[in-house]
């Protein structure tokens, strides 16, 4: 029986990322997660749960407004939700967070703020996401392969592509990573011994700390969870299965052309042998066929 929450429900995710109790949690993740670029020093929350715009249900995606220590400003989007579309939505989401900081009025001179993007991927999305762990995307200059605008970045970890072992995490980002895959089969997590955070989100997901009301809740949670999953593994076996269906049809249309294609040239090639046979002088033949005089010399 698992002892911890699992993070990629709505309410784990909600509970380990997107409470005021898990503050300093969310703030050392992201550090981790920004090590050498940025220092968060303070962040707050503007809606921990938007409501659906599209009529789709709820979705868990945080707008956390981050301060760094060199004064440095930027709107985090956490997410985490298995959708169709799913390259689209994150983009649609980043660019939505840039437009809300508009302001009416003339006054306002296109102050953005960065928006980096941060999607969970419990699951290899081939044709999609590149196939690493992590994968960062940015505005670039195409030819130059520099970054154009730094206003706009999306973060996407693909969580089944991460196979360190818990002795060959190297860093605090590492160590993350892999409590939150496994957290939900671990009978303790690891480095909360050592590490202030850890020891805290070791209390924050314990399963018993929850009350009656928040386990049914998330006895829901974890049965819509797994039904996703299955929903998406069946998409992708029927994608799969209909990509070699239309691999055979399309083998067997290239075959069949192949196939008539060998058959011309072999009459025709009878067709040169009879003639020239036949006495028949080059003009002759190349006015019959069509061919160059190249390709009929060739054609014995």
């Amino acid at each position: 029986m698992a002892r911890f929450i699992n993070p990629f429900t709505d309410i784990g995710f909600k509970r380990i990322f997107g409470q005021e109790l898990s503050k300093p949690l969310l703030i050392d993740f992201l550090n981790s997660l920004l090590e050498g670029e940025h220092h968060i020093t303070s962040l707050a929350f503007k809606d921990k749960e938007l409501s659906p715009l599209y009529g789709e249900g709820r979705t868990i995606i945080y707008d956390v407004f981050c301060e760094t220590e060199t004064g440095e400003r930027i709107i985090v989007e956490m997410q985490n939700r298995l959708r169709s579309n799913f390259k689209n939505r994150t983009l649609f989401y980043a660019s939505e967070a840039i437009s809300r900081q508009g302001e009416r009025g003339k006054e306002w001179d296109y102050d953005v703020k960065a928006v980096y993007l941060v999607a969970f991927i419990n699951d290899v999305w081939q044709n999609v996401i590149p196939c690493y762990f992590r994968t960062d995307v940015m505005l670039m200059d195409v030819k130059r392969h520099t970054v154009f605008s730094d206003k706009l970045r999306m973060i996407y970890i693909q969580l089944p592509l991460f196979t360190k072992e818990v002795d060959e995490c190297e860093d605090n980002f590492d160590r993350w990573i892999y409590v939150l895959k496994h957290m939900d089969t671990l009978p303790r997590l690891p480095f909360a011994v050592n590490s202030a955070v850890f020891k805290r989100l070791e209390e924050i997901s314990d399963l018993t700390e929850l009350t009656r009301e928040e386990r049914m809740k998330y006895d829901t949670a974890i049965r819509q969870y797994r039904d996703t999953l299955y929903m998406f593994k069946d998409e992708k076996e029927r994608g799969r299965a209909e990509g070699r269906a239309e691999g055979h049809a399309e083998g067997r249309a290239e075959g069949r052309a192949e196939g008539r294609a060998e058959g011309r040239a072999e009459a025709m090639l009878s067709v040169v042998r009879n003639m020239k046979a036949a006495g028949l002088g080059m003009e002759v033949i190349q006015q019959a066929t069509g061919l160059p005089p190249e390709v009929i010399d060739r054609m014995e």
